[in-house]
């Protein structure tokens, strides 16, 4: 374990020394903010029109900070994160390689799986930075207004296991090549398609219809942006993780071989 979270510490400082960290993050709370101001501003928008006209009051108790403001943040920052995880993983084994510690890092005293696991959690660690400074938002709405804060809690539980399957994803791609372009845009393709897989899902028969569903990473998180955290999800976002972190394990560890 100790080489685990020395690997871990390693990379999360390779991260703050590269400027693609500080261009990836601070990207990702501009377009967090931008999100936030509008869907915020278009909420009062709705609230002073409801309650401009006569009967309008009912119509605004049905407003919620919740259904208006934070599910279609956490949507769009998904999105977001969907572009941005993969810049964030491609060094991760791909600039080993290409700086040729990649072979002295294979050949020292370490597991493979203490390898990955150490590159895994460093890049949680900038992750769980970058997700958590968008906090703030709730914060805000918490201050001036009255969102439900257990829906709040588990639409960012969803954006954080979401995140961190990203991350899974995004280090098995760089584990397959030296390029760290390639690594990327393999990690965006690979992303991408897991969260639209889901779209077909309506004409593709009740049977194929329902696995597409559950393989949808979409599909889950929308269930915990709506406050609906169940055993269904959790034990798919685990099983996404552990499989990944296992086929990148695989990656690395056939190279020892090659």
């Amino acid at each position: 374990m100790r080489n685990t979270l020395t690997i871990a510490g390693r990379e999360l400082r390779s991260y703050f020394v590269s400027p693609i960290a500080y261009v990836v993050m601070t990207g990702f709370l501009l377009l967090g903010g931008w999100f936030f101001f509008n869907l915020l501003a278009r909420f009062n928008y709705l609230v002073s029109m409801y309650s401009s006209f006569q009967g309008g009051r009912e119509a605004m108790q049905r407003l919620n900070l919740n259904e208006f403001v934070i599910a279609p943040l956490l949507h769009n920052l998904s999105v977001v994160l969907v572009i941005l995880v993969p810049m964030i993983t491609m060094r991760s084994f791909a600039e080993e390689k290409r700086a040729g510690t990649y072979e002295l890092l294979l050949t020292s005293p370490v597991a493979t799986w203490e390898i990955v696991l150490g590159k895994f959690f460093g890049a949680v660690a900038f992750i769980f930075v970058m997700v958590g400074l968008t906090g703030v938002y709730g914060l805000i709405l918490s201050a001036y207004g009255n969102p439900e804060f257990g829906i709040m809690a588990a639409g960012y539980l969803g954006l954080f296991l979401l995140s961190v399957t990203f991350v899974t994803i995004g280090l098995f791609a760089s584990s397959l090549t030296e390029n760290q372009i390639i690594a990327a845009v393999a990690g965006l393709v690979m992303l991408l398609l897991l969260y639209v897989i889901a779209w077909p899902a309506d004409t593709a028969g009740e049977t194929m219809g329902g696995i597409l569903r559950y393989v949808s990473v979409t599909e889950h998180f929308g269930d915990m942006v709506k406050g609906v955290v169940d055993t269904k999800s959790l034990v798919y976002f685990a099983s996404m993780i552990i499989g990944w972190i296992f086929l990148t394990e695989r990656s690395v560890e056939s190279i020892r071989w090659r």
